[in-house]
């Protein structure tokens, strides 16, 4: 019998989760005819979907460091990535306006690609070295005019939870844009989804908000040195 009931939670959860998710695709398509400056994206699309998924999937989540982002400033959010679920809990609590930066491919996935390219998050090809660095070069130039980012600077989602090894092509951008880093640590969100499998599970999760780190007198002689500040202060809230 409990062996049945995981069976019906798993097929609900994962049925409710991409109906859910395309009917807010489709709103969020429809709002951006209205909406060309994208204001009302998060507020009306992004929280709303994310809130509504982490509830009804039973996971609590508690965000601290809310202090430390300023509403009004550009910044680079970098986040290590445990679970597909960071998604949602990073649309929910982050205290400002973003933009993902993800590979290309999830711009393919029918309704959420078109959602996303309307919503401005913003695709890098990563199978193509010269492609990723100019499409790099052009967030950058988008951050300093104002927009707020986030990046996954592992690359990839750690199978155990652990932080990974963090890539460099996240911080020659944010050198680039001379806008401060916002190190983001999300914890135990691995535990409710597991790398490769969609078995949904219960649990608290937490994201923390570090203070942003400024790019004053970094370049790329002294990125080790940024990317390990990074890199530790993820790690202290894990």
């Amino acid at each position: 019998m409990q062996g049945l009931g995981s069976m019906i939670r798993f097929l609900c959860l994962n049925t409710f989760i991409v109906v859910y998710s395309i009917l807010f695709c489709l709103w969020s398509v429809l709002l951006s005819f209205f909406d060309p400056g994208r204001k009302l994206v998060q507020s009306c699309v992004h929280r709303p979907w994310a809130r509504g998924i982490l509830w009804v999937c039973g996971i609590k989540v508690q965000a601290g460091g809310m202090e430390n982002v300023k509403g009004n400033e550009p910044c680079i959010y970098m986040s290590n990535h445990q679970s597909y679920f960071d998604i949602f809990v990073l649309l929910a609590f982050a205290p400002t306006d973003f933009r993902f930066i993800l590979k290309q491919e999830l711009m393919k996935i029918p309704f959420l690609g078109v959602a996303m390219k309307r919503a401005g998050h913003i695709a890098i090809n990563r199978e193509s070295p010269r492609e990723a660095i100019r499409g790099m070069e052009q967030v950058a130039e988008l951050i300093k005019s104002g927009m707020c980012v986030v990046i996954f600077p592992e690359g990839t989602r750690s199978v155990d939870g652990k932080l990974q090894p963090l890539k460099k092509g996240g911080f020659h951008m944010a050198i680039k844009s001379g806008r401060p880093i916002v190190p983001v640590a999300i914890r135990n969100t691995c535990r409710i989804v597991t790398k490769g499998s969609l078995r949904i599970n219960k649990g608290d999760v937490a994201i923390y908000f570090d203070r942003p780190i400024s790019l004053e007198g970094y370049t790329r002689k002294n990125l080790p040195e940024l990317m390990d500040r990074v890199k530790t202060a993820i790690q202290n809230h894990l």
